[in-house]
């Protein structure tokens, strides 16, 4: 995953998570508001109710406007222009609260004119839970009411928020999820970050083996090349060994290189068209070296059919010569390795199998992974990074192609790339 596709992902998942919070916020405010609004209305029934049975009780007539004002969120005073009972008005007021659902604590006052005080009646809880803290015992007055009677609901916040509490819930649980994402967030930059910082490593150190490599492969040709060094059997075979170790480590360094680049989407395709079937052949006689100190042979069948391919030749000639050097690595000894290239409806299909050890089914979902190899039990003959068939994947990836493997233990392993034709 590139830089840009971080950054999206970002941008998109704090968009999402913004716009998640937001609905959030706007369902727990509107469902606060229609629960505020409900309980407000169920009182404002419930105190005209009690209003007229007290009218009743006393035989008079309730005020004709003016009855019942709600002096705050929790607190409303009623209008009666008669005295007032304390105990058949707590009496009228547990009915009502009932009667209406209103299954929350509520305290009552009664304004005695005389005094011009506000004398507390009691606190009544209908719940049955210690509530002992919310008791007000002093309510506050209201000046244009003469007989009235104020009730004040000191847990109505408690009793609003128990009746919204799957929207909470909801909100925590959204809450939680926006910390685990800022968090996963902030995981992936460090982890970039860290995988940026290898990367630059692994990139400066091998530009650093460029130069040694040269040179020793300089130093190993004129070696060569020097009579005394020819005439003594000891001495050319050490320097044979200097050069081919010397490619060896140069083919290692080049494939780290070339990985580097393609993770950094620093390369770009230089696409032209060419044949695949001579591009095949090209590269097989360059591996032929190889596959013959392996003992190693390598059959070709050409298709022959049109054969012209769009492609990157040199990144496609790297990724034929990997396949036929894990084929050689991962054969027998006196190995056959059958290369075929033939037409499908498509484009056309790139074929190379071997006769070799195989790879168990558990291991082939990794086998394009970055650093992994097969396990050889305590056979440790072959060598290399686990990097060759991670390149030819991202290669293939690249262009467009299909790329597939068939394995089988102890019968071999087929690999194959669908190759697109214009």
């Amino acid at each position: 995953m590139n830089n840009r596709e971080i950054k999206g992902l970002i941008i998109l998942g704090v968009a999402t998570v913004f716009t998640l919070l937001s609905l959030q916020v706007y369902w727990v405010y509107n469902s606060w508001k229609t629960e505020d609004s409900s309980f407000n209305q169920s009182v404002q029934i419930a105190l005209r109710n009690v209003a007229q049975s007290l009218a009743d009780f006393n035989g008079s007539q309730l005020p004709p406007k003016n009855l019942i004002k709600r002096i705050s969120a929790d607190y409303y005073v009623v209008n009666i222009e008669d005295v007032i009972d304390a105990n058949v008005l707590e009496h009228y007021l547990t009915i009502e609260m009932n009667k209406h659902a209103l299954i929350t604590d509520f305290e009552y006052g009664i304004y005695d004119c005389a005094s011009e005080e506000m004398l507390y009646g009691s606190y009544c809880n209908l719940d049955n839970y210690d509530s002992k803290s919310a008791i007000t015992k002093k309510l506050p007055k209201y000046d244009e009411f003469y007989y009235y009677f104020g009730v004040k609901f000191p847990t109505k916040s408690g009793y609003v928020l128990g009746n919204i509490n799957f929207a909470i819930l909801f909100s925590l649980i959204t809450l939680l999820l926006t910390g685990f994402f800022i968090y996963s967030i902030f995981i992936i930059i460090r982890q970039r970050r860290l995988s940026e910082l290898q990367k630059d490593f692994i990139n400066n150190m091998t530009h650093e083996f460029k130069t040694p490599i040269s040179s020793i492969l300089l130093s190993s040709n004129v070696l060569l090349k020097d009579k005394k060094i020819q005439e003594d059997g000891r001495l050319l075979q050490y320097t044979n060994i200097i050069k081919d170790q010397n490619k060896r480590l140069n083919d290692q360094v080049e494939k780290v290189l070339n990985l580097a680049k393609t993770e950094r989407d620093q390369f770009k395709l230089n696409l032209e068209k060419f044949s695949l079937n001579q591009l095949v052949e090209n590269t097989i006689a360059s591996c032929k070296p190889k596959s013959q100190a392996a003992g190693a042979i390598i059959n070709f069948k050409a298709t022959n059919s049109n054969d012209t391919i769009t492609a990157d030749r040199l990144h496609f000639t790297n990724v034929i010569s990997n396949l036929i050097d894990n084929a050689i690595k991962y054969s027998n000894a006196n190995a056959q390795i059958d290369i075929e290239t033939k037409k499908t409806d498509k484009g056309i299909k790139f074929v190379i199998k071997d006769h070799g050890l195989g790879i168990e089914k558990v291991e082939q979902a990794k086998i394009f992974d970055k650093f992994y190899r097969v396990s050889t039990g305590d056979v440790h003959n072959v060598k290399g990074f686990g990097l060759g068939l991670f390149y030819v994947k991202n290669i293939c990836d690249a262009h467009d192609w299909k790329l597939k493997l068939k394995s089988e233990v102890n019968k071999g392993t087929e690999v194959s790339i669908k190759i697109k034709q214009d």
